[in-house]
């Protein structure tokens, strides 16, 4: 018998590529889902994919499969949702504020999808607030703040998104551009460009340069991502941003990368939420949805550490 966990980890081989991602995708160690594949192509008596090859190259039969899935998991959460309207659990608001400047390239794509399958829920993205917004989340002023910097409140719940890496964007022709890594000492004659917020909120700081006591020649602030993008094209500066955020850039050849240290900076982006909301099937759905979406539209971002899922 098919089940429905082994069409979702067809799904994440089908999205990652590869067995090791797949298995963080779908929180499985990589033997469990080695098991699970194997357990699954004993039950239809047939390959699903070419071993040892990347990305996964499915067999005619893995790929009847992931039709199937394509087919059968949407109408599933479709399912979940008139269910919980049927309940008559579906009545609810959602008031966000986002601590992510670059957040709307995922974040856009997941409130229209929830917009169009929760109409009954009021969502809004209010602007000009002039508090913070954990706080105001604990007053439920708000009902959700997105948020890679955590704070211990009562009452306060945090779900982990994904994990992403800050890369340094330097121009084409700078010095550091080919180079594997930095070290944070290169930081030091460089103007640092970042967004308007305070420097312990930035991982630049306080995952690379304050543990190593060092201070760049100059910071300068730019409110955008284009705005900083072109600042850096023009090498007037270097800035720090989310791989994700990177991309199209990359891309376009229009900057270059550099990892900061040789292992790189590692951080997390969490849905923060009141408590007694983490249950709702509309909150539920909407954070099920931020991370496919999420998984879906960025490059470069990991699942979270599973001692981040069981401590949230």
């Amino acid at each position: 018998m098919i089940e429905l966990r082994h069409l979702r980890t067809l799904l994440a081989l089908r999205e990652t590529g590869s067995l090791v991602e797949a298995a963080e995708r779908v929180h499985l160690t990589q033997s469990a889902l080695s098991h699970q594949l194997k357990d699954l192509e004993s039950r239809v008596d047939s390959a699903l994919f070419v071993r040892k090859t990347r990305p996964v190259e499915f067999t005619r039969a893995g790929l009847r499969l992931l039709a199937l899935a394509d087919e059968i998991l949407p109408e599933v959460r479709k399912a979940e949702r008139d269910l919980a309207r049927l309940a008559g659990t579906e009545q609810g608001r959602l008031h966000m504020a986002i601590e992510c400047h670059s957040c709307f390239q995922w974040l856009m794509p997941t409130v229209d999808y929830f917009r169009d399958h929760w109409p009954e829920v009021e969502i809004d993205i209010p602007s000009g607030h002039h508090f913070d917004p954990l706080p105001a989340l604990a007053r439920e002023q708000l009902d959700l703040v997105i948020t890679a910097d955590p704070q211990p409140l009562d009452g306060v719940h945090y779900v982990p998104l994904f994990r992403y890496e800050g890369l340094l964007a330097v121009a084409r022709q700078h010095s550091f551009a080919g180079q594997p890594y930095i070290e944070p000492s290169a930081l030091a004659e460089e103007t640092l460009i970042t967004y308007p917020v305070e420097q312990s909120r930035l991982d630049v700081f306080t995952q690379f340069l304050a543990p190593a006591n060092v201070r760049p020649k100059e910071i300068r602030t730019a409110e955008l991502t284009i705005m900083m993008m072109q600042l850096v094209a023009s090498g007037r500066g270097v800035c720090a941003l989310p791989n994700w955020a990177l991309t199209e850039y990359l891309e376009r050849d229009y900057v270059s990368a550099v990892k900061l240290g040789e292992h790189g900076i590692w951080s997390t982006l969490y849905a923060a939420i009141r408590e007694e909301s983490a249950e709702a099937p509309w909150m539920q759905d909407f954070l099920r949805t931020a991370k496919e979406t999420s998984f879906a539209v960025l490059s470069g971002i990991k699942p979270a550490n599973r001692d981040e899922e069981s401590a949230a």
